[in-house]
């Protein structure tokens, strides 16, 4: 039993139902829209094809900066860790002898 698309009939085509229809034809209008339509479907293809290599750069790229991220981030933790010691250090109580500075 086929598949029934309602009332409606669907106005879809495949490539290989366009090839198909090649072999049937005999105006030249129809032969005009059929090399029309396959064109578009050449021309869609192709459009997909770009699209996956921009996605494919996009993704390279993102991996790339996640990381260039997490170098950036583990050289502000250096940094704030450094300071962190600077601070303590110069909080601590010193040690030996005083000096007066008066001479």
């Amino acid at each position: 039993m086929g598949v029934s698309l309602g009332p409606a009939t669907p106005y879809a085509f495949t490539e290989q139902g366009v090839a198909m229809l090649s072999s049937v034809m005999n105006s030249d209008k129809a032969i005009e829209v059929n090399i029309a339509i396959m064109r578009t479907f050449v021309a869609l293809r192709r459009h997909l094809s770009d699209y996956k290599d921009l996605k494919k750069k996009i993704s390279t790229l993102e991996d790339e900066m996640n990381v260039n991220l997490e170098d950036i981030n583990q050289a502000l933790n250096y940094l704030l860790e450094k300071d962190n010691e600077e601070q303590k250090a110069k909080k601590r109580k010193r040690m030996g002898f005083k000096t007066s500075k008066k001479k």
